[in-house]
């Protein structure tokens, strides 16, 4: 029996240093997504989101009035969309944003696609034969607020010069869509930092 008090003491002590783990990196997803770069960078890189059939849902959406922003202020040259087509969906993440853009006035010479993508490290390693192509060299990543500790994380170990452009706003406001999209941003934090890709 005193072995089995010993296993368990130790069972709960190793769940708590877990628990406490998580809160400190869930804390800095948090506090990184209020990190706004003032930096003007050759392109801004839109990090993919969902389509719902044709349109950018609400989130893409967001990062791409944030991206459409970002150029009309003269930060940067270029819009890089990223992201593949589900199944489900009629167009890629990347032309669904472009027909966004588009309609919102930004010339189509602005914009670059990365098609292919299905996942926050596809974004980047795709983007990065196209960024080199263009003489791209600098980008602001735009996502958003609580992606950006992740994205920042991925983007520094593909080697990206890259700085964090949060969406201002956010289509994660109420508790019931905010928590489970920090919890899972939190756990995919904690497997990248302990397990790299």
């Amino acid at each position: 029996m005193v072995w089995l008090r010993g296993a368990v003491s130790a069972l709960l002590l190793l769940l708590s240093v877990f628990g406490l783990a998580l809160l400190v990196i869930a804390a800095d997803v948090i506090r990184f997504g209020t990190e706004q770069s003032l930096a003007s960078a050759d392109a801004a890189l839109v990090l993919g989101a969902a389509v719902i059939g044709d349109r950018p849902s609400p989130v893409l959406a967001e990062r791409l009035r944030h991206a459409g922003e970002l150029y009309r202020a003269g930060r940067v040259g270029r819009i890089v969309l990223t992201g593949g087509r589900s199944p489900e969906d009629d167009l890629t993440e990347a032309e669904a944003g472009r027909r966004w853009l588009l309609s919102q006035g930004v010339p189509d010479a602005v914009i670059i696609l990365e098609d292919r993508s299905r996942t926050t490290v596809e974004n980047f390693l795709l983007s990065e034969p196209i960024l080199a192509e263009e003489r791209l060299a600098k980008v602001l990543v735009v996502s958003d607020p609580l992606h950006m500790r992740r994205a920042m994380e991925i983007a520094e170990r593909v080697g990206f010069a890259a700085e964090p452009a949060p969406t201002e706003t956010t289509r994660y406001r109420s508790a019931e869509t905010l928590l489970p999209f920090l919890a899972r941003e939190t756990w995919f934090m904690a497997q990248y930092l302990l397990f790299g890709w």
